[in-house]
């Protein structure tokens, strides 16, 4: 597969990170009270918002602090598409098919 077709990793942390801050923003939040709810320091959180850095239980705290965990998790559902509900087959195989 073309390597364009992928969105850059730095490229996606940082829109991640725009919309963890927008999201805080817009739901009237200061940094220091998602941090502190998210049991993260502040400049983790900082961290997470300019897509810098993060781990994935840090984003998925901050997520659930600001109402969007479930939101999250089912964007990644396979089963939430045309494709992954046409091939839900294949899930249960415990590894994937070999390539020739």
């Amino acid at each position: 597969m073309p390597q364009d077709r992928y969105m850059n990793s730095r490229d996606a942390m940082r829109r991640l990170g725009e919309n963890l801050r927008s999201r805080r923003i817009i739901l009237g939040l200061s940094q220091e009270l998602v941090a502190e709810r998210a049991d993260l320091s502040r400049p983790t959180l900082m961290r997470m918002e300019t897509g810098e850095g993060g781990k994935i239980e840090h984003l998925m705290t901050v997520a659930s602090v600001l109402g969007v965990a479930e939101d999250l998790i089912s964007a990644l559902d396979p089963l939430n598409t045309d494709l992954g509900r046409a091939r839900a087959h294949l899930l249960s195989r415990q590894r994937a098919p070999r390539r020739n």
